[in-house]
């Protein structure tokens, strides 16, 4: 009975998977980033030196970039990747590229760069928009400007119920799991172990709220990344000679589609675009509007200076950090290559055998990546779950969501959860279509505040202020 019943809703999801992350969305998030990109002038390039001397600079080096809010511009960009450099960053590119190829890589990157002017958007609409609650915290996020800006309350209503149910899947279990699995691999750490360990670390993280999460994540996404990137570079350095190579293939199979090599899916043109879009969408989190609420909670002064933050994020996790991971993979060679059982190297795994075959303990790199990755991902999402609770139900809904979110790290660490899998890519879409419907509702006021935001800009260049 149990069995066939979890058959039918799987299928059930199957079905909606296809539907919500079939052409149309992917084609509508890719058309707004490509509108906002064009419409901004191209703004994420040109700005994007600017943009990161603001998260890299202290606070009294731009006197003019103080202004109300929770936390620091740092802070909040460090939120928000915390939720979005999770186990997508070393394990979901390994599986785009053994299902579309290395092409897959180039149209991630294209997706990113487009998704930077999605995210400047959503940024500036969650601080313009913005509002103090009873605790003297600002809160903003989609639920927000679309109530707000648009005076559809179902529709942002909509919005936060999706993103609520959403982070206990993607941003709570499946990462919980993913710990788990990588500490049994690796350090042999039994999942009820390491699951209790993430309870109580991740309790006393939120207990403190935004402020204590600005601050862990300030630490730990800053050395997880460099951690990371450390590792990925010395490979690099030590194949360098199989780089340009790696390089071409990822540009040439983009558009010509890639044959299979022994083990290896094969891909089609089409299929290295939609794979590449798709995880190029899921681990930049454009078009989400996730990294909004974050966003919200930093100190600035006008909203397009933190706008122009929050879009480097979508630059550092996916343009950054997802190739790295792409040219490890590429330049060692283990695309197409099969486990002891016989099986496909895909995922994590696959990640794990390209650092092993160059690096002695290369794979104790991605285990401990991932599991910064994915502890951090957690804290991230639980902030996002309970502004989507408190926008809903008010503050007092606030304590029992927490405690609901931190009770469902052990089960998740230790059940299986390919159906989990499945319902956090449906809410995650579900969640995405109210927020690109408010996008484009309220592009002109994203246009006219960020002419007002540039003339500042300008002023302050000519009285050599910041540039």
């Amino acid at each position: 009975m149990w069995e066939s019943w979890v058959t039918g809703v799987s299928t059930v999801l199957d079905l909606l998977y296809s539907w919500i992350w079939g052409a149309p969305l992917l084609i509508l998030i890719s058309g707004i980033g490509l509108f906002f990109t064009i419409a901004l002038g191209g703004l994420q390039f040109r700005y994007l030196g600017y943009a990161l001397r603001l998260v890299c600079g202290r606070s009294h080096a731009h006197p003019e970039a103080e202004g109300k809010g929770d936390i620091s511009h740092f802070q909040s960009l460090m939120t928000a990747l915390a939720a979005t450099m999770g186990i997508g960053n070393i394990a979901g590119v390994a599986t785009a590229i053994t299902v579309g190829g290395m092409g897959a890589l180039f149209w991630m990157w294209v997706t990113a760069l487009l998704g930077m002017a999605t995210k400047y958007a959503e940024a500036l609409l969650a601080v313009q928009y913005r509002q103090v609650d009873a605790k003297g915290e600002m809160c903003g996020g989609p639920m927000y400007f679309i109530e707000s800006g648009l005076k559809k309350r179902g529709l942002a209503m909509t919005f936060a119920f999706f993103g609520a149910v959403a982070a206990f899947g993607g941003g709570n279990m499946l990462q919980a799991n993913s710990v788990a699995d990588v500490l049994r691999t690796v350090f042999h750490v039994t999942p009820a172990v390491s699951g209790t360990a993430m309870v109580v670390l991740t309790a006393a993280t939120l207990i403190g709220g935004i402020k204590s999460i600005g601050r862990v994540s300030g630490y730990l996404v800053p050395f997880m990344g460099i951690f990371y990137m450390v590792g990925a570079s010395l490979i690099l350095v030590l194949r360098y000679d199989q780089i340009p190579g790696t390089v071409w293939s990822i540009f040439h199979h983009a558009f010509t589609g890639q044959a299979a090599v022994g083990g290896f899916l094969g891909s089609t043109l089409l299929m290295a675009i939609r794979v590449g879009v798709s995880r190029g969408l899921m681990t930049s989190e454009a078009g989400l509007g996730t990294a909004s609420i974050a966003a919200a909670a930093a100190k600035t002064d006008l909203p397009g200076r933190q706008a122009l933050v929050s879009m480097t994020g979508s630059f550092l996790a996916t343009v950054v950090m997802c190739s790295m991971t792409g040219l490890v993979l590429g330049v060692t060679g283990v695309l197409g290559q099969t486990g002891i059982d016989g099986h496909l190297l895909t995922g994590a795994s696959l990640t794990v055998t390209a650092f092993d075959s160059v690096v002695w303990g290369g794979g104790y790199i991605v285990a401990i990546g991932l599991v910064l990755f994915a502890f951090t991902t957690i804290l991230g999402w639980a902030y996002y779950g309970e502004k989507c609770v408190e926008y809903l139900f008010g503050l007092r809904a606030v304590f029992w969501y927490r405690l609901s979110f931190i009770l469902m790290i052990l089960p998740g660490a230790v059940l299986q959860l390919e159906l989990v899998w499945k319902i956090s890519d449906v809410f995650n879409g579900l969640m995405a279509i109210p927020n690109l419907i408010g996008l484009l509702a309220l592009s002109g006021v994203v246009v006219r505040e960020t002419r007002l935001f540039l003339h500042v800009l300008k002023a302050e260049k000519e009285s050599s202020r910041v540039f």
